[in-house]
């Protein structure tokens, strides 16, 4: 399963949990658990303590669930936003004696999901790229769209546009050409 698959399924499922879903629940417990865990871990340096506020940081989401934005954060980053507070709140309480690692350690947690740089940047890309193939002709734009987006094959691209395989080929071609024009402007 790819990672925009389990995006949208973690979202999902934080959407149920919003509405009191339990099953749900237990499914973003077993998509999320072993990441979150390792939150806990790395900033309390404590398996126990961990595990205690792992299950702090089910309860907040069960709580919190419907706070939830996708459009503002990514689901794993939001669970981890929540489990990395709660135990810096847990450090600062005192209750955790950290021996060796600076609560900055937390900020090295891998989180796969694009960074808000990454998803802007690529948000941009998109608009440019969309800009570029609307400045196209309109055969020249589809076509390009069909066979690079769409993945139809040069061949089947001709057959459906009722034109020999080679003009299909060279009008692709032309395109491409002034497609790479207007994004190197």
């Amino acid at each position: 399963m790819d990672a925009q698959t389990r995006r949208r399924q973690l979202v999902a499922a934080l959407g149920r949990v919003a509405a009191g879903d339990r099953d749900a629940l237990r499914l973003v417990y077993a998509d999320t658990s072993a990441k979150l865990f390792g939150v806990c871990l790395r900033i309390l340096n404590d398996r126990s303590e961990a595990e205690d506020l792992l299950q702090e940081v089910y309860l907040t989401v069960w709580r919190k669930a419907a706070r939830f934005d996708e459009s503002v954060a990514s689901p794993i980053s939001w669970l981890v936003a929540i489990a990395r507070n709660r135990a810096i709140d847990r450090l600062r309480s005192g209750r955790v004696a950290r021996a060796s690692l600076p609560i900055e350690a937390a900020d090295d947690v891998a989180d796969a999901s694009p960074s808000a740089v990454d998803l802007i940047e690529g948000g941009q890309e998109r608009a440019r790229l969309n800009d570029c193939l609307g400045e196209l002709e309109e055969h020249q734009s589809a076509a390009i769209r069909a066979a690079f987006l769409d993945g139809l094959t040069y061949d089947e691209l001709a057959r459906k546009s009722e034109v020999p395989l080679g003009t299909m080929k060279s009008l692709i071609r032309r395109g491409l050409l002034k497609l790479r024009a207007c994004l190197e402007r």
